[in-house]
């Protein structure tokens, strides 16, 4: 009895060990981008007509830094500039929506106190046989609430963001490269 009960039980662990390996395969459309993944690409990458990753990064970090950003990492030989800056997420709406749950049912204040906008840009040659560089920027947000704890994180995908920023890189790649 006690041999059928260990039997029993060990092609029961064996059956959903091997059922969990069981591999149905990547489906098709898994890996085709989506429309709004290519409108976010376009809308987060410019061509410069340049090959030289190191003025159009030096370029950038001027422009980062004029914004505000502080630049936290920076590797030129791979092409990838980081930056953040903080602010202040506090909403009074929210705070008083905060301050009346509070009030009403004894619930915690809670509310959005800080947010750090972060930066990523990332440069490489285009196409083979080509003289232009793509770069592509990256705006992030997160915020944490007054006690601490991070409660949003989200990738910004304001168009006149994105458009601004490279406007402004636009002017500063060519005083870079023309050397004003």
């Amino acid at each position: 009895m006690k041999t059928k009960l260990v039997l029993f039980s060990f092609l029961l662990i064996a059956s959903v060990y091997l059922a969990g390996c069981q591999q149905k395969g990547i489906p098709k459309e898994a890996l085709m981008p989506t429309y709004v993944t290519t409108e976010q690409r376009s809308l987060q990458t410019r061509q410069y007509d340049t090959l030289n990753e190191k003025e159009i990064l030096a370029a950038t970090a001027g422009v980062l830094q004029d914004l505000g950003f502080t630049l936290e990492e920076s590797e030129t030989d791979l092409g990838l500039i980081t930056a953040s800056k903080a602010r202040d997420a506090t909403e009074s709406g929210q705070v008083a929506g905060a301050v009346f749950m509070t009030v009403m049912f004894g619930t915690q204040f809670v509310h959005d106190k800080e947010q750090k906008i972060r930066v990523s840009v990332v440069t490489k040659k285009a196409l083979e046989g080509s003289k232009k560089t793509n770069v592509r920027v990256t705006f992030q947000r997160l915020i944490w609430d007054n006690r601490g704890i991070l409660t949003k994180m989200e990738t910004l995908e304001d168009p006149e963001m994105y458009q601004g920023f490279f406007e402004k890189l636009s002017k500063a790649v060519f005083l870079e490269g023309n050397k004003i």
